[in-house]
């Protein structure tokens, strides 16, 4: 019988070992890079980082619109839910009247035993007075018959009035969730625009700020320009531009006051704002009452072009309808810009222009 022998087995050493050694040495060094420099955020410049965080901030004010929509839409159906409920209310206590009435009227027939009318009427002594007597039950009855119509009718409404509060709250619902989306959106937009600016110098972002367009270095000239507006009757200054009616100048008037109020997104002030909710404020002070949102500030007055703005004027930025601004002639806007600036006076080329709305 032929000898099988068994294989010998070679001992991972020489070159084995040393081609082991190169390729856990390789993967050693993968992993590192993977784990380390290969991951390593970029160096960027500060024009780079403004960059970043001007688009961070045109999201994060995309969100804040939708969040001031839904914020507008729960605050209408939490209004409508809380008439709702206290028309139904109303209506069950009136319910619960007529209930009481109703029964007063059972517990009396009860107690009369309820007899044949005819038994009742061969039983009478006085026949004339009993037959009187019937007619008033029969009146009774009627008024009776009509009380539990009515009583019928409120509870058919009130069971309506109940279906619309559901209604109501399941959109108050929607409308709540739809807001916690949008501000979990915008913080986070924020705390990454934090972020990237923590990287900056102090000075780097005082720059990355007098470039932005920030106010200081005009604000007395702007609070004199504010001046020379007036109201519309009044005659400009040399190289002003009148607002074309008193509500504008009003507007304008406020928005100027209004210099140097911290941005807060979702704020409609007296202290703080967002954008469209200083233009909102601005036209409330001149008894102009503008939707919430930009999306519907550009439909609230007569589209104008660019060559016709006027002060007053709302103008509006990006291809979304995501930023506003109050016009105040001269080329210059007052705007509650992003939360690194408060509500200054800013070049209107300062963003891509989108278009502009007449108000008053």
């Amino acid at each position: 019988m032929a000898a099988h022998r068994k294989p010998r087995q070679r001992s991972l050493g020489g070159h084995t070992v040393r081609t082991a050694a190169t390729i856990a040495l390789a993967g050693a060094a993968t992993t590192a890079g993977f784990e380390g420099t290969g991951h390593a955020e970029p160096q960027l410049s500060p024009a780079q980082v403004k960059a970043r965080v001007d688009k961070l901030y045109e999201e994060a004010e995309v969100a804040t619109e939708k969040y001031d929509g839904a914020k507008e839409k729960a605050d209408q159906a939490s209004r409508r839910l809380h008439d709702l409920r206290d028309e139904t209310a109303r209506k069950e206590d009136r319910l619960n009247a007529a209930r009481t009435a109703l029964g007063s009227i059972a517990a009396a027939q009860y107690r009369s035993g309820g007899l044949d009318p005819a038994l009742q009427l061969a039983l009478s002594d006085r026949p004339d007075q009993y037959l009187d007597g019937a007619a008033f039950a029969e009146r009774v009855g009627d008024r009776q018959a009509g009380a539990v119509a009515r009583v019928r009718k409120q509870l058919r409404e009130i069971e309506q009035l109940r279906g619309a509060a559901h209604v109501e709250l399941a959109s108050l619902t929607s409308r709540q969730a739809e807001l916690k989306r949008a501000k979990k959106t915008i913080t986070g937009k924020l705390d990454s625009a934090r972020q990237l600016l923590s990287r900056l110098t102090d000075e780097q972002r005082a720059r990355l700020g007098a470039a932005g367009g920030a106010a200081d270095t005009v604000r007395h000239a702007s609070r004199s320009a504010a001046r020379d507006l007036g109201p519309a009757s009044a005659a400009p200054s040399a190289g002003s531009v009148a607002a074309p009616n008193s509500r504008a100048a009003a507007a304008v008037s406020y928005a100027y006051g209004k210099l140097g109020s911290p941005y807060v997104w979702g704020a409609t002030g007296p202290d703080a704002f967002d954008c469209s909710g200083l233009a909102q404020a601005a036209y409330r002070s001149a008894g102009v009452q503008l939707p919430r949102t930009t999306y519907s500030q550009i439909n609230a007055g007569r589209r104008v072009s660019r060559s016709e703005l006027l002060p007053g004027d709302l103008v509006f930025f990006y291809s979304g309808i995501s930023h506003v601004g109050i016009y105040v002639g001269n080329g210059m806007m007052i705007h509650a810009p992003n939360p690194t600036a408060p509500v200054r006076l800013a070049p209107v080329d300062e963003m891509p222009f989108a278009g502009a709305t007449r108000v008053a």
